[in-house]
């Protein structure tokens, strides 16, 4: 039987030695006994504010989903094809595979340049106000979209839009992680995903609508579309209270208290509660410090904050090496398997429609579940699913039961997709990087997801689209290369991804202070509250030379 190995956070570690902060441990062990006992429904009613602050929040991710598939979508669109693509002869047109990469890649560039700027802000002046500037900003870069007379104009236009992007990447997950309690956590964090999926589907029924339109009208009013989201979203966002942890951070303490209890129903929230979640969240934030005082960008690259960016890096590509790609480019990938343009788009719609299933099958899972587990079983299954569509994809062309076979196998591997992957993704990155480095690792885990997507961008267009539009003609035997790229992950994911279920951040913070392997989170116990002089004089990294796994009392 494997015995559980206690590790736990220092008096010294902390600097606690007045009577004052003694007190102030007390309060923060009150708080974090309240939040471990919780059950969900308890934590629901408890925390009704909070939970609606971070699901109202997390719809800017809308925006991000929609611009993913409206813009991949035009690309098998006829009437965009008439404007802005060549001719490839029998009266047919098609946007080459050049500039499909570079359409697509143009978001992903703002995207970059919103995530940097978005760490660095949301640090100084807190998620809140930082989503509020990127908002308005986003219905000023909207204008270039929706009147681009060209391909280089609509290519501005998308990496202006994709700074607002790359900013609600980041800000909203994190939001969402810092204002509700453990319990929740995992629900509202797979929310933020099932908010990009509902962009897409929003998208993709959009792009279906307008299928008919002639001219112009039938890419413009997608774009302008996206009009409707920044004012309501900027009300919200002003309304909403800003997080507790960020406003510590900045050392706000008046203000972290006061948004306490916005955050909580009155008629359940007593001084004292509200003085032990405090509590909790200056202790935590306090051993955050000792690892990363005076953080930069450069230090999650040190010590024990590498290994928390190395699994923020590698869960968020491994987002779109997982097969997920494919999806991205569903429309012409669908087109080229031998679908009409109206059958494409008609699939296209029921793809996007798994991503809100998904995301409420795998918000049942995650209470039974780790994430780990989920995110590992869901890469296995669409190694599987991809290797099938590559293997469809050698049929002979014009085989209708390939071609159903592709179209079946691709709406399973999106709802599989959003099921596991997808959503167990978000606590995974929200919960692994500390709270002191919290923004700035997810910013280097979405950068890194980012720079994927161009790879991605770049390749898989080539990949899918036939020789005379400037591709390679694989198309659906990508699946092949896409299975590859899943296993390499999949065998990463063994080795190095932990399992946070169920953890608080200050014991995710311990775990990684102690140097426990990945394998050996779940059944590893923490406590960041003991002191070294209530525990044996043995310590942990003693008894592992010693090749003993004990508990201490």
């Amino acid at each position: 039987m494997t015995q559980k190995v206690h590790v736990h956070a220092t008096k010294a570690d902390l600097g606690l030695i007045s009577q004052e902060a003694a007190e102030l441990v007390r309060k923060a062990q009150a708080g974090d006994a309240v939040d471990q006992t919780l059950t969900i429904k308890q934590a629901v009613k408890k925390y009704k504010k909070a939970v609606f602050w971070a699901l109202a929040l997390s719809l800017c991710l809308v925006m991000d989903g929609y611009d993913v598939v409206v813009i991949t979508s035009f690309y098998g669109q006829p009437q965009f094809q008439r404007r802005f693509g060549s001719p490839i002869g029998g009266g047919a047109y098609a946007i080459s595979a050049a500039w499909q990469s570079g359409l697509s890649n143009s978001s992903v560039v703002g995207q970059l340049f919103g995530l940097t700027l978005s760490g660095y802000l949301a640090d100084r002046i807190g998620p809140r106000k930082t989503t509020m500037g990127f908002l308005v900003w986003m219905a000023a870069s909207i204008f270039a979209t929706f009147f681009a007379p060209n391909l280089q104009v609509l290519a501005f236009g998308l990496c202006m839009c994709g700074i607002g992007w790359g900013s609600f990447q980041t800000t909203t997950t994190t939001y969402a992680s810092e204002v509700v309690p453990t319990v929740l956590r995992p629900y509202v964090t797979a929310w933020v995903c099932m908010c990009w999926g509902l962009g897409i589907l929003i998208s993709s029924l959009v792009v279906k609508a307008v299928e008919n339109v002639e001219g112009e009208l039938a890419y413009r009013l997608p774009f302008a579309l996206q009009w409707v989201w920044p004012l309501p979203l900027f009300i919200a966002t002003y309304l909403a209270p800003e997080s507790p942890w960020s406003s510590v951070r900045r050392d706000r303490i008046d203000e972290a208290r006061h948004n306490i209890r916005r955050l909580r129903q009155v008629s359940t929230t007593t001084d004292e509660d509200v003085e032990a979640s405090l509590a909790l969240i200056i202790h935590t934030t306090e051993i955050e410090r000792a690892e990363s005082a005076g953080a930069t960008y450069l230090d999650c690259f040190k010590g024990i904050a590498l290994r928390r960016t190395e699994i923020n890096c590698v869960v968020w590509a491994a987002q779109i090496l997982c097969g997920n790609a494919i999806l991205g480019f569903a429309v012409v990938f669908l087109q080229q398997a031998g679908f009409t343009a109206s059958q494409a788009f008609s699939v296209n719609i029921a793809l996007s429609s798994c991503y809100i299933i998904g995301g409420l099958v795998c918000w049942g899972l995650m209470a039974r579940l780790g994430r780990a587990t989920i995110y590992m079983s869901g890469m296995t299954i669409m190694f599987v699913l991809c290797i099938v569509i590559g293997g469809l994809g050698c049929a002979p062309a014009g085989n209708k039961a390939a071609q159903l076979g592709i179209g079946i196998t691709l709406v399973i591997n999106t709802l599989v997709n959003m099921i596991t992957i997808g959503p167990s993704c978000y606590p995974i990155v929200a919960e692994t990087p500390s709270g002191r480095l919290r923004y700035k690792t997810i910013v280097i885990g979405r950068f890194v997801y980012n720079l994927t997507g161009i790879f991605s961008n770049s390749v898989t267009p080539r990949m899918v689209n036939p020789v005379a539009a400037g591709g390679w003609g694989w198309g659906a035997k990508v699946g092949f290369f896409y299975a590859g790229t899943n296993l390499l992950c999949n065998i990463w994911c063994w080795f190095r991804l932990p399992e946070t279920k169920d953890r608080t951040f200050g014991e995710i913070d311990v775990l990684f202070e102690n140097k426990v392997p990945a394998r050996k989170f779940r059944t590893t116990k923490a406590d960041q509250f003991v002191s070294e002089s209530d525990n044996a004089e043995q310590t942990v990294d003693e008894e592992k030379a010693k090749g003993d796994h004990v508990e201490f009392a």
